[in-house]
């Protein structure tokens, strides 16, 4: 079906140099509605951000997040979410993945309920990759998308693919490689907008309709933003009100104590709340950053049992089915370990402990990282939740305070555990800066939030005097040694040669600043961005 968008003028846009293979994609029409996103919407964005910064600088001043006062009406309110989709209504696993080619014809075939193509944190924003990417998920959307190996093998569709959500970078990271107006567009803009144009002429051939998932939203308003940036958009391509459908991670701390209203703002075109577990945490940490009595164990103990986190976890089921929403549980990082039996049951058996902990919750469905997950969690939301979903299941009236959602947990802090902060920061770095966003370290699917996890408690550590469980003191010069000690025993390894040398070497100088600053920067992929051509 043609599409007819009149499209805006684009005498003020650059674009990055781009091969003419990628012309198709990046038509006058698709850059016209672009602009336009662009146009109407990023002086908002950028009003929003501005806010961000200003309630940082209450937390870091000694305030909390919490409740909000002046919506106080929209939590107490009687209302619901617009009606869930068929297409949607049985989410028990879904499965997350880059959006390499081969990877997203494994996620469609995985069993999984659910594919989230990830442009955000699985997801390393090389220019041609970002492109490339897209022309991947509008293929996957049209249900022709395969790919053939050097080797010969042939990867394609099965009969019956999970459905298809996009997931767009966040709110504050810029893509530097189209200007409009002499400023970068909004990389959200710009995933959403590119994949909606095109999306929209093939959703309508096939009978299906765009989906997204939204990440680290900080305030009811940023939802309002997304909301009347849908309504745009449909009303752009003469579509019904409410064809456009979204999830929203609760990825942030200031987020958690505006479900009610985020759910509100988009009620038109939310369909479930996640729990965005890693971002969460790493959030937890960077709102307050400037708070001692918030330090945080080593990762490992910071788990979903834990109570700040379990709490957010029931808040969160609570308020989703009451206004009618699903309520999405978290990702298992856990990955299949091959040769070690012993090794492999016991990361086996932490999946499905994680997974029967979120469907006896109340839980709708979860997240895997790993097609070798996804039975292990089907069979489990087989198992506890026979019908499509757990909305109209039993109401748990729970009384969650700000105390409950923000008391840090006791724990310790090993040298095993400063390590491995140290090594992931600096493998996923050096992954990230060569353009790959989602790296197996030590049997974990890691990517950036894992690594911003890592980083941000390296800051906590030493501006908060943390200590060691043996009793010695967290310190730059501790923290600097053991990053030459990692640094060493990676260019020892055989297959490191000059060049990927110097990737690592630019990952710990990233990771350095980051760690040593005075103030915890917000984000490690936005200085890290800045080196990508």
């Amino acid at each position: 079906m043609a599409l007819h968008y009149q499209f805006s003028e684009l005498n003020d846009l650059q674009l990055a140099d781009t091969p003419e293979c990628y012309d198709r994609l990046l038509n006058d029409a698709a850059l016209g509605f672009l602009a336009d996103l662009h146009r109407h919407f990023d002086a908002r964005r950028q009003t929003l951000l501005r806010a961000r910064h200003q309630r940082q600088l209450r937390y870091d001043a000694g305030e909390s997040p919490d409740f909000l006062p002046e919506t106080g009406n929209i939590r107490t309110g009687n209302w619901r979410v617009a009606p869930i989709p068929d297409d949607l209504r049985d989410r028990r696993v879904e499965i997350t993945a880059p959006v390499e080619r081969k990877m997203i014809i494994n996620a469609l075939n995985s069993g999984a309920r659910v594919y989230m193509a990830d442009f955000e944190d699985s997801h390393a924003p090389i220019w041609l990759t970002t492109l490339q990417g897209h022309i991947n998920v509008i293929d996957a959307m049209r249900g022709d998308i395969e790919l053939t190996t050097p080797e010969g093998k042939v990867y394609r569709l099965g009969e019956d693919p999970a459905v298809l959500i996009v997931r767009p970078r966040g709110l504050h990271l810029p893509e530097k490689h189209v200007y409009i107006d002499g400023v970068p567009i909004s990389a959200s803009l710009f995933d959403f907008g590119l994949n909606f144009f095109h999306s929209v002429s093939q959703g309508r051939a096939l009978g299906k309709r765009p989906y997204y998932y939204l990440p680290k939203l900080e305030h009811h308003l940023e939802a309002r933003l997304w909301s009347d940036v849908f309504e745009f958009a449909e009303q752009a391509f003469e579509l019904e009100k409410g064809t456009l459908k979204v999830t929203v991670l609760i990825a942030t701390l200031p987020a958690v104590f505006q479900m009610d209203e985020i759910l509100y703002q988009l009620r038109d075109y939310i369909v479930a709340l996640n729990c965005g577990r890693w971002d969460y945490i790493f959030s937890y940490i960077k709102t307050f950053r400037n708070h001692p009595d918030k330090v945080l164990p080593e990762r490992g103990q910071v788990v979903m049992t834990v109570p700040f986190l379990e709490n957010y976890s029931r808040l969160l089921i609570q308020t989703c089915h009451r206004r009618g929403a699903l309520a999405m549980g978290g990702m298992a990082a856990q990955i299949p370990i091959k040769g070690d039996p012993v090794a492999n049951q016991c990361a086996m058996d932490k999946v499905r402990a994680d997974k029967v902990r979120e469907v006896k919750n109340g839980h709708d469905g979860t997240w895997v990282a790993h097609p070798g997950l996804v039975a292990v969690a089907m069979d489990i939301f087989d198992r506890h939740m026979p019908s499509p979903n757990q909305i109209e299941g039993k109401q748990d009236d729970l009384s969650i305070d700000l105390a409950s959602l923000t008391q840090a947990p006791a724990g310790t802090i090993t040298e095993t555990g400063l390590r491995n902060n140290v090594e992931v920061a600096i493998e996923y770095l050096a992954a990230w800066l060569s353009g790959n966003g989602c790296v197996p370290i030590h049997h974990l699917m890691e990517d950036a939030a894992t690594a911003e996890i890592s980083r941000s408690q390296l800051w906590q550590w030493i501006n908060h005097d943390a200590q060691l469980e043996d009793g010695r003191d967290i310190t730059p010069e501790l923290v600097m040694s053991m990053m030459t000690q990692v640094l060493r025993q990676i260019g020892n390894r055989p297959h490191v040669d000059a060049a990927a040398k110097q990737g690592y070497d630019q990952a710990a100088a990233l990771l350095q600043q980051s760690v040593f600053a005075e103030q915890l920067p917000d984000f490690i992929t936005l200085p890290a961005y800045q080196t990508y051509q």
